[in-house]
């Protein structure tokens, strides 16, 4: 299977990444209520939002150059 290429964030803008992060956020809460009731198919879903989330926040948190 080929790799999924990763969202380069840095050229989004502070307001997009706030979205983002929330969108993100939100699904990785749905998950886990997901994941209580019933066994879940795709168990590494949590940890690449979780992945994605970081890398979120390493763009936000960066010094601007």
């Amino acid at each position: 299977m080929a790799k999924d290429k990763k969202e380069n964030f840095r050229d989004l803008k502070e307001g997009e990444l706030e979205k983002k992060l929330a969108a993100f956020r939100e699904e990785v809460r749905v998950n886990k209520f997901k994941n209580e009731g019933a066994k879940s198919k795709n168990v590494k879903a949590t940890g690449a939002l979780r992945k994605q989330i970081a890398r979120i926040l390493t763009v936000m948190n960066a010094p601007n150059k």
